[in-house]
């Protein structure tokens, strides 16, 4: 039959009530006419602890068991274990490249173990929807100042600090007013230097100040040698050099490009890594044609805090 995640989040929520809501009945296997699946299996992980790694809360738990009150769901709660715990469990199929999700792999397989055999999924739904902070920049590159107000108030009243807006404010016209290949360069020698930011941001208003340049050193630089560090480096100066360099993009499309295709190519490694013999796993954000959808969404609106949820709730309303 059909199943859906259901986190507790705007995006997992949507999906299941939209799946729910498909004509006939969603969640019958096929060739069983008995109505005894009908309803959409909603399966939700839930590894018995406040506020993970993975950002879970209570509230989205509380907000996954109301969801799953609709008669059209029944609601499947997969409990973690200590054999879920990342790291634990590391024997994963060989997949074709590394990615971040083959430390967690344990307990994908579990939820997915539990799920449907064409199941639905949220990933991606925060890249292609919300507005990557570089694109602050984008819309001073615009003249649209207006529109940085209510973001940027978020992340003041985020960090709890009267300088946050001028902090961001001052960081996103310097991005603005940086040529891609003035960017390129100062990132070879923050690489040269060793400058990583090994203790990583402190909260929503530092990491929005880290994203806004036109690139930074990833999570794996700290794993190289000086030495690596330093080819890296070269070799980034060395395409500064050509002619015409550049993406032919603004920084803040070009950095919600990039984010979007590494988080792609990493579902891609979990779908090898956690996958389920006779099971078809589904991700709607990562379509072509949702992606593209989303893409014409105006940057004014991507900003405002809150949109994801604005946008997926217009969806859920227009679809009935």
């Amino acid at each position: 039959g059909i199943g859906a995640d259901l986190s507790g989040g705007p995006a997992s929520g949507a999906l299941a009530l939209l799946a729910a809501g498909l004509p006939g009945r969603p969640g019958t296997v096929l060739g069983h006419g008995t109505g005894a699946g009908e309803r959409l299996l909603a399966v939700t992980f839930n590894d018995l602890a406040a506020g993970d790694a993975g950002g879970r809360d209570e509230g989205e738990l509380e907000r996954a068991g109301a969801l799953a009150a609709n008669p059209r769901l029944h609601h499947v709660v997969v409990a973690g274990e200590e054999s879920t715990l990342p790291y634990v469990e590391l024997d994963v199929p060989l997949t074709d490249e590394p990615g971040p999700s083959l430390v967690a792999a344990a307990r994908h397989r579990a939820r997915l173990a539990a799920g449907s055999a064409d199941h639905f999924t949220g990933y991606g739904a925060k890249q292609v929807l919300d507005a990557h902070p570089a694109r602050l920049a984008d819309l001073l590159m615009d003249r649209k100042r207006r529109h940085l107000v209510r973001p940027v108030a978020a992340l003041a009243k985020a960090d709890g600090s009267v300088m946050v807006p001028a902090r961001v404010y001052a960081a996103a016209r310097r991005l603005a007013r940086t040529p891609y290949r003035t960017g390129l360069e100062s990132l070879a020698q923050r690489l040269l230097h060793k400058k990583l930011d090994d203790d990583g941001p402190g909260g929503a208003a530092d990491a929005s100040l880290a994203a806004l340049t036109w690139g930074r050193p990833g999570p794996a630089a700290r794993w190289l040698t000086g030495e690596a560090l330093a080819e890296v480096s070269v070799r980034l100066q060395a395409s500064t050099w050509r002619s015409e360099v550049g993406p032919g993009q603004r920084p803040g499309d070009f950095r919600a490009r990039a984010a979007l295709a590494r988080y792609a190519a990493d579902v891609r490694v979990l779908e090898q890594a956690a996958e389920i013999r006779s099971q078809r796993l589904h991700t709607p954000f990562l379509d072509n044609q949702v992606v593209r959808a989303c893409r014409a969404l105006p940057e004014a609106l991507r900003v405002r805090p809150g949109a994801r949820a604005a946008i997926l709730r217009s969806v859920l309303e227009g679809a009935g």
